[in-house]
């Protein structure tokens, strides 16, 4: 009998204890399934990777009961690894700070599963327990740590981090707990993987931004050192680097740097330093190989071209060739304050400015050689000018003088009674006189005398007292320039002047002349005004088109602004520096 009532009474305690163990299994999945809830409803709302890790790393602690949970990032090189979220019951032990880093190697939970690419565990990180080893497993010691399990994350088919549980007691975690975590690894893997797509999705519209800003400076013709300034601060705040340079190579076997930009302070190689190439650096290196090049750690052998930016802090760096019409011209570099190396795409990000510098100086060359090219053509065809006034002054006009002289000479001649003989020389006496003063003005509507004998002021005198239309001239700051931009503002006001009395049937013409001194610039701004019926046509044909051309030529700037019924107002603007081809 007794046998009979122990055995209903063992029977009874196990069917207890096995639905006790049952609840106990159902409220650990229920938990388990809403904390895991939780965490995808921050991945489903697009939470940071911050967020998450700080979600994932207390609800993983709270549930498996531990002191401390982590989540670990590994270094790109794999030789190391940085707690990006951590988690420690209150008043049990401190949390590791994010951002702590350790190097890998030794035996423990890190290290492992960097290595395998699985799980791992570590049952006991004691001194004496000789089964841990290594830079985590001495930082878990000196905090307390006995054991830990950690399971991979694994982000887009490559190995991330891990999550690790963190105890300060000697213990076996659960059998399962691999497999409970892999599903909280999964929703950090989730969150990391968005969160990239979202950060590449961001860098792709602040690189098309940035490279349109530096296009639109190419497509309106900007100056080369323009293009060069916003190169370098694009791609300084693009790459999110320390250190941006642009260089020049020259033909001597150096380099110039053209452009050069710093996040702080002024950049450490000022713009029109020149140094020469050797060493290690990625300028040398894309000089002697034509590609991109990159130098991961600086040292001692890099060469006096990268002492400066050396010590000014920098440690690595990616250099890309700058190629125009198919020779290698300069490079561009992007450098970093820290060792360990710029990311895989700096190159290929790189790729596009050096395609708009070379852009730029391919115009720029052009635009260069097109102006030298009428800058030649103007100045030929003011010595041919001046040649054929000589030609005239020396030749035809002596010629007619010495005609009238002797006609006159032959009149005095005639002996009395001879009227009719003597009416015929005077009459081709006038005439000969006549012809000179239509060569000698014929000359001075080629080159006038007075503009080279006292300049532009009193040529500009008296063109305005001989024009057809009442003028009001004001000359201002006048000294002599040079020769062709004496000719050029002369032949301005001249041509404006035709214009209006031919064309605009104006009452009176306003002449400014503003000869700017060096010190504002030196400058000449030339401004005609009528106050006739408007609607000049700079493309219609008129003379100012040639105008155009010859200050143009002379790195000048010409425009028309006219009105219907307002009046026509020509201005030239002319830097006093000649341009090259110009004598």
């Amino acid at each position: 009998m007794r046998r009979v009532v122990a055995g209903a009474v063992l029977a009874s305690v196990s069917g207890l204890l096995a639905r006790e163990l049952a609840r106990r299994e159902l409220r650990g999945y229920v938990a388990e399934q809403a904390a895991l809830r939780r965490v995808a409803t921050l991945v489903a709302q697009a939470a940071t990777p911050e967020e998450v890790f700080a979600g994932v790393v207390a609800e993983v602690g709270q549930l498996f009961g531990v002191e401390q949970t982590l989540v670990n990032r590994y270094d790109p090189d794999g030789g190391a690894t940085t707690v990006m979220g951590a988690w420690a019951r209150d008043g049990v032990v401190a949390p590791l700070p994010v951002g702590t880093r350790w190097q890998l190697g030794g035996r423990n939970v890190s290290t492992a599963v960097m290595r395998t690419g699985r799980a791992a565990r570590i049952g006991d990180y004691g001194e004496t327990a000789g089964e841990a080893v290594g830079e985590a497993a001495a930082l878990a010691r000196t905090r307390g740590i006995r054991s830990s399990v950690g399971v991979p994350i694994v982000v887009d088919g490559r190995l991330w981090g891990h999550l690790s549980l963190v105890s300060s007691r000697e213990r076996a975690f659960p059998a399962d707990a691999e497999a409970r975590l892999a599903g909280f690894t999964g929703l950090v893997a989730t969150a990391i993987a968005g969160a990239q797509s979202r950060l590449e999705l961001r860098d792709h519209a602040a690189e098309q931004a940035a490279l349109r800003r530096v296009a639109t400076l190419v497509a309106r013709a900007a100056a080369p050192h323009e293009v060069f300034a916003a190169v370098t601060e694009e791609v300084g705040h693009l790459l999110g680097v320390d250190f941006t340079l642009l260089d020049r190579y020259r033909p001597d076997g150096g380099v110039t740097v053209l452009g050069a930009w710093a996040r702080t302070g002024p950049p450490p190689t000022p713009i029109g330093s020149r140094f020469s190439l050797g060493g290690r650096n990625v300028t040398t290196l894309v000089h002697e190989t034509g590609k991109p090049a990159r130098v991961d750690r600086y040292g001692p052998d890099s060469g006096s071209l990268s002492a400066a930016v050396v010590e000014a802090g920098m440690r690595s760096a990616v250099g890309v060739p700058v190629y125009v019409e198919g020779r290698l011209w300069g490079m561009i570099a992007a450098g970093a304050r820290r060792p360990a190396g710029l990311p895989a795409d700096t190159e290929a990000r790189l790729a596009g400015f050096t395609e708009l510098v070379a852009s730029a100086i391919a115009n720029t060359e052009s635009q260069a050689q097109l102006t030298a090219s009428r800058a030649r053509i103007v100045a030929a065809a003011d010595h041919a000018r001046r040649r054929i006034e000589r030609d005239l002054h020396d030749g035809a006009q002596q010629r007619l003088v010495t005609l009238a002289m002797q006609l006159r000479a032959a009149q005095a001649a005639v002996p009395a009674g001879a009227d009719e003989l003597h009416a015929q020389l005077d009459a081709l006496a006038k005439q000969a006189s006549a012809a000179v003063d239509e060569l000698r003005e014929l000359a001075r509507g080629i080159h006038p005398a007075v503009l080279a004998e006292g300049g532009l002021a009193p040529a500009l005198r008296s063109l305005a007292r001989r024009a057809a239309v009442p003028v009001r001239l004001d000359v201002r700051g006048a000294r002599r320039l040079p020769e062709q931009i004496e000719i050029a503002a002369y032949y301005a006001v001249s041509a404006a002047l035709t214009n209006a009395a031919k064309h605009a049937d104006a009452s009176v013409v306003d002449v400014v002349v503003d000869i700017a001194p060096p010190a504002d610039g030196g400058s000449l701004h030339v401004r005609v005004c009528d106050d006739g019926r408007g609607g000049a046509d700079l493309d219609g044909g008129s003379g100012l088109v040639g105008l155009k051309d010859r200050v143009e030529a002379l790195s000048g700037r010409l425009t028309v602004r006219t009105q219907d019924g307002s009046g026509t107002c020509v201005e030239v603007e002319l830097p006093l520096e000649m341009p090259p081809g110009v004598d």
